[in-house]
């Protein structure tokens, strides 16, 4: 009788490792290298057969650290196969140009990550690829409104970078592989809680400087695919671009996968805490954080998603200006001002640089929160110190 599947924190702590019983170190070993000798010529032929696979032949190609970690992050993906590349950045770019050429066209949600959005308006235009950047509420007729004959691409992010909207992905994929579409979804919020593969994406992209390194100290991303067709695609275009991650931060991505569960867990909890918080203020509109009742998407979110993490957007009331803003997140002393998330420190930005070119404007003024390992108690606090900075600005 087959055994059930392995629980998530179970499959974390022994995927892409040797086994139990297996003689040698718990953790695998950090290999770094560029030439592989091969006991023949013959044998040199013969791993060069095989470049789609795990196989040694040159460091650029991958090591047994790399492999290690594709397949731990291809198992917690719900996959078969995972390409490890140089950042998050490059784990949207490798794939947008490994299914797109000139004259091809693109759908990407209004609510993109920044440096994607910029990649479609510069470079992806500069090589004659269309975007369309479509609301990212819309439903399947809308967007099959917006197909064209050349269309290639519908790309997911879900929820938005800094506005959080969800998306009806299986809607949405169904629409697009209809007309012959990849479904491209950058799933880093929900690395724990959404099995996109279940949901009809062909290729998920998970910023693995995030979560999986925990640490704020590496840079990685992963692709990740379910298909033989699509894995020859990505791993092709990786291997084209000469994309390649340090063995060094692989290993340290390794390490800190083993704690990925206990620290989405504890993130998770302390996120909805400070955001019950948050949304008691009078100074508040609305909190966006999907796994709250009544926030936007929260419909869509308890349909396909198992969990939430860390990080969630505040909308201000209106009547509050900027500077206000801004002086209240430089009086916050545990948060840090910055960019990523994932880590294990608390961080606040402003939503203001935030581009959007057909969905409405915010409300009001908004910023982005990431909740870290800290005691949520002591944020509230700090957060509480600080919010005398809006009651004079408004």
């Amino acid at each position: 009788m087959d055994k059930p599947p392995h629980r998530f924190d179970t499959r974390l702590s022994h995927a892409g490792r040797a086994g139990t019983h297996a003689l040698g170190f718990v953790n695998p070993a950090l290999v770094r290298g560029s030439t592989v000798l091969q006991p023949s010529c013959a044998a040199r032929l013969e791993a060069g057969a095989q470049r789609l696979d795990q196989a040694l032949i040159y460091g650029v190609l991958g090591t047994p650290t790399h492999f290690a970690l594709e397949d731990v992050i291809a198992e917690i993906e719900g996959g078969s196969r995972c390409q490890i590349v140089s950042s998050g950045l490059a784990a949207v770019t490798t794939p947008l140009l490994a299914y797109l050429k000139s004259g091809d066209h693109a759908l990407i949600p209004d609510s993109v990550y920044g440096p994607t959005r910029q990649f479609c308006d510069g470079m992806l235009r500069g090589l004659g690829i269309e975007t369309t950047y479509y609301p990212p509420c819309i439903d399947a007729d809308g967007l099959a409104a917006l197909l064209r004959p050349n269309s290639r691409v519908l790309y997911l992010e879900s929820p938005g970078s800094h506005t959080f909207e969800v998306q009806d992905v299986p809607a949405l994929a169904a629409a697009a592989h209809a007309r012959g579409l990849a479904v491209l979804m950058d799933n880093t919020w929900g690395i724990h809680a959404f099995q996109p593969f279940r949901h009809g994406v062909d290729v998920s992209i998970q910023a693995l400087t995030k979560y999986v390194g925990g640490h704020s100290d590496v840079l990685l991303g992963g692709i990740t695919t379910n298909d033989p067709a699509h894995w020859e695609r990505v791993r092709t275009a990786a291997m084209a671009l000469g994309q390649y991650a340090s063995p060094d931060d692989c290993w340290l991505a390794l390490r800190g996968v083993r704690t990925l569960g206990v620290r989405l867990r504890q993130q998770m909890q302390s996120g909805l805490t400070v955001a019950r918080w948050f949304a008691e203020r009078p100074e508040v509109l609305q909190v966006l954080h999907p796994a709250l009742p009544g926030a936007p998407g929260h419909a869509l979110w308890r349909r396909d998603f198992t969990g939430a993490c860390s990080l969630f957007g505040v909308v201000f009331q209106p009547a509050i200006r900027a500077e206000a803003l801004h002086a209240m997140i430089d009086a916050l002393t545990l948060f840090g001002i910055g960019a990523s998330w994932g880590g294990y420190e608390s961080l606040a930005l402003p939503s203001s640089t935030i581009a959007r070119s057909v969905s409405p404007p915010l409300p009001g003024p908004a910023a982005r929160f990431h909740i870290g390992l800290e005691d949520p108690a002591d944020l509230i606090a700090d957060l509480t110190t600080a919010f005398a900075h809006l009651r004079g600005g408004a």
